[in-house]
């Protein structure tokens, strides 16, 4: 079994580098694959409040735990003993519809009933809505969590580099985290370096392009020449440049295939030719135009 080595987000809490994304995951079999995943040696699992899956990873969870609610830990019932809640990392998200003060508050309420979890290890506002102007509102009341220790970090997604520099006019805490669209294809280079600024963790979501960039002639040489895949190849890119990755998987082949990325290094000619592939070729909506 092979485990994540872990990064330190800027209040010191520890995140596991390569997690388990549930987008898109029926709620039927978010459990199971959260189980999978746990005997794999994953230890980061990524939901969201729109995803509908939050229930599914609780029983998921449940199960390793050993007990009827995810919140307590250690009972005889344990699938893999020996691991804890408090080795296991779970990140869910705000969805659209409830930004505002209050109305975030609620939203974690219902996402921790949900989950069956005494706290979450990281929230994030899903998207900034820019229409909606409330993203600096719905940011203070994640700080309120956190200052009540409701959560152990907090921190934003797909939220651009406009998006930040408001945000931090009046935020008290930097975020930990934005989590993004990131891939060959989609590189985001000048917001990545902001990241980098306000020391704020890069985390990749779709951090295969949805598939569509494991075709690409140089990523296939680039794996024939390692005898990886494709999929490997790019995991490992993202590990190199200091990235959080939370790749999806719906069979368990892929899903050790996923994790597979920690037995081999690309080169600094590997790195330069994937970086000299960004064509800003986005796969899911820019966030100007999400609300």
């Amino acid at each position: 079994m092979k485990t994540s080595p872990r990064l330190s987000l800027n209040n010191g809490v520890l995140i596991n580098q390569l997690g388990f994304g549930l987008y898109k995951v029926p709620p039927a079999d978010a459990a199971g694959l959260v189980q999978t995943a746990l005997a794999a040696g994953y230890r980061h699992f990524d939901t969201a409040a729109m995803y509908g899956n939050e229930t599914g990873v609780a029983r998921g969870i449940s199960a390793q735990l050993g007990s009827p609610s995810a919140g307590t830990g250690g009972g005889s019932g344990e699938l893999f003993p020996g691991i804890s809640r408090e080795d296991i990392f779970v990140t869910t998200k705000l969805w659209n519809d409830h930004h505002g003060y209050d109305a975030a508050l609620r939203a974690f309420d219902d996402s921790m009933v949900n989950l069956g979890l005494d706290y979450v290890d990281l929230y994030l506002i899903h998207w900034p809505c820019p229409r909606k102007s409330l993203f600096p509102e719905t940011y203070r009341a994640l700080e309120t969590l956190y200052r009540e220790g409701r959560v152990r970090a907090i921190g934003v997604s797909n939220f651009q580099p406009a998006h930040l520099d408001r945000l931090l006019q009046t935020a008290e805490v930097v975020p930990a985290v934005n989590q993004i669209e990131l891939h060959p294809w989609l590189q985001q280079e000048e917001l990545r370096r902001k990241h980098t600024e306000l020391g704020i963790l890069t985390e990749a979501w779709s951090p295969l392009g949805r598939g569509q960039v494991l075709a690409d002639p140089v990523i296939q040489a680039c794996a024939a020449e390692h005898r990886r895949t494709p999929a490997q190849v790019i995991l490992r890119w993202h590990m190199q440049l200091g990235h959080v990755a939370i790749p999806k998987a719906s069979s368990e082949a892929r899903i050790r295939e996923n994790l597979d990325v920690f037995g081999f290094e690309l080169s600094p000619r590997d790195m330069a030719a994937l970086a000299g592939l960004d064509r800003g070729h986005r796969t899911g909506s820019h966030p100007d135009n999400v609300n």
